[in-house]
């Protein structure tokens, strides 16, 4: 019988946190079947993965990967950080794909202990990755981090300028659109990806994602980090533009579930950001369902004077509440200006402030009671799998429209968008740990065990990911 050489997976994302945390955790499901992969960062990324999180001794253990870099062209001391996310776009065009190009063609990473690259997972916003898989004759899948009904609203969006909907002013915030099919009924201007706030039609981020949008139909598949019976019927409708999508979310429970069958350790870091572990020492202190969980993830800023409000919010809520601050979430640093003393003392009583937090952990922590989140993809997910209620305060990319499903369609959780005073935060959080827990616990629980069922053996999640393995190795 002819021995069929292993495919070699090279996995390629967008330099940010949350595509490289979701996209580590696909690679090392691909390891866990058997795959060769190969993992390309930049090496600011790299660097920073080294010092932060444990992928180089977790990888280890994997004879068919490695890792590989490239340079993003920024200066060193650049903070390639959101606030300039227009350097990030431009790195990406002028440096890191002709890069790219370079490195894949013609030897396609190919090396004496494994074969040249077979198959292509990319990053949904690094469409030109599709070029270059087309150049060297190999499949190239499409990684998409945010959510379906994000990817789906994205698809309309010349249809929504058409109808007028945009760009839309100021004083439009509230109006319907009317224009993306399944949202009719309540999507708003507001709730839409943050682009779509460009006031002028030629915005270069409005363009941006209409035009890798359109180039991702031509990529062989997509994969997406979402369920079944989350979001069916837009899925549904999505496939009428991807025939070939595989849902293989929430990403973080199937990796952990895959874990215990290779009898893995259940939980890691990709942290991109040093965590302080002393507030699961802390949390152990707390009463069953007692803390909010308060966190907008590694790229949401705020103003001094925000903070100030989500401050007196926390603590007039009468609540305990576990704060990730990061340091280079607002313009100045917390020592350049006065805190209250009485926040400081409330905080003292009964609250903890860290710069980073092992996220995964915190939310299934028995004294979590809820989450108070940015809305970002994967601390939705990781909140419904823990079980836990939500109050959001998007900001960024898919976020808006997130924080919408979870208020209007999954009603698991409190839209906060576009507000930001104590008396209204402190009253959501009381909403979402006393008042109207029940009701959202209620829908929550349900999530949480349908994304139980679908990454378990049989389930819908579990099963496309055996298909694409199934298929990585068809097409190779």
């Amino acid at each position: 019988m002819e021995h069929k050489p292993i495919p070699h997976v090279l996995i390629f994302p967008f330099p940010a946190q949350g595509h490289i945390n979701s996209m580590l955790k696909l690679a090392e499901l691909l390891c866990l079947s058997g795959l060769h992969v190969t993992f390309l960062n930049t090496e600011f990324i790299h660097l920073r993965l080294h010092r932060f999180a444990d992928v180089e001794t977790r990888f280890g253990i994997f004879p068919g990967f490695r890792f590989e870099t490239i340079s993003d062209g920024l200066p060193a001391d650049h903070s390639r950080s959101f606030n300039s996310i227009s350097d990030l776009i431009h790195s990406v065009k002028t440096f890191i794909e002709p890069t790219f190009r370079k490195l894949l063609i013609p030897d396609r990473l190919k090396s004496e202990d494994r074969p040249p690259v077979t198959c292509i997972i990319a990053d949904g916003v690094l469409s030109f990755t599709i070029d270059v898989a087309e150049a060297i004759e190999v499949p190239c899948i499409l990684w998409r981090t945010p959510s379906a009904c994000y990817f789906w609203s994205t698809f309309f969006i010349s249809e929504m300028i058409a109808a007028g909907e945009l760009p839309f002013n100021d004083d439009e915030m509230d109006k319907a659109i009317t224009s993306v099919p399944g949202m009719e009924n309540f999507l708003r201007s507001r709730d839409l990806p943050s682009f779509c706030r460009a006031k002028e039609l030629n915005d270069p981020g409005l363009q941006l994602i209409l035009t890798e949008t359109i180039n991702s139909t031509r990529a062989t598949a997509h994969i997406l980090n979402t369920f079944e019976d989350l979001e069916g019927p837009i899925l549904s409708q999505l496939r009428a533009y991807i025939p070939k999508l595989y849902t293989l979310g929430p990403l973080h429970a199937l990796l952990n579930s895959r874990r215990k069958i290779a009898s893995q350790p259940p939980t890691s870091s990709n942290s991109l950001l040093e965590i302080d572990r002393s507030c699961m020492t802390w949390l152990d202190q707390q009463p069953s369902k007692s803390v909010v969980y308060f966190s907008f993830g590694s790229v949401v800023f705020m103003s001094h004077a925000q903070m100030i409000e989500f401050w007196y919010g926390l603590v007039n809520s009468g609540k305990r509440f576990l704060w990730v601050l990061r340091p280079d979430s607002i313009p100045v640093k917390t020592s350049d200006f006065q805190v209250p003393e009485e926040l400081k003392l409330a905080t003292k009583e009964r609250g903890y402030i860290v710069d980073w937090s092992p996220q995964e952990e915190v939310l299934v922590h028995p004294a979590v009671g809820g989450f108070f989140t940015h809305s970002g993809w994967n601390s939705t997910l990781e909140s419904m799998v823990a079980g836990l209620p939500m109050v959001c305060w998007p900001q960024f990319a898919d976020q808006p429209i997130n924080s919408r499903y979870v208020s209007e369609v999954w009603k698991i959780g409190f839209d906060m968008k576009d507000t930001c005073d104590r008396s209204i935060v402190a009253k959501l959080i009381r909403d979402m740990m006393d008042d109207k827990r029940e009701e959202l616990v209620v829908s929550v629980n349900r999530i949480a065990e349908q994304a139980s069922k679908c990454v378990s053996e049989g389930g819908t999640s579990n099963r496309n990911l055996d298909l694409l393995i199934e298929d990585i190795k068809a097409m190779s």
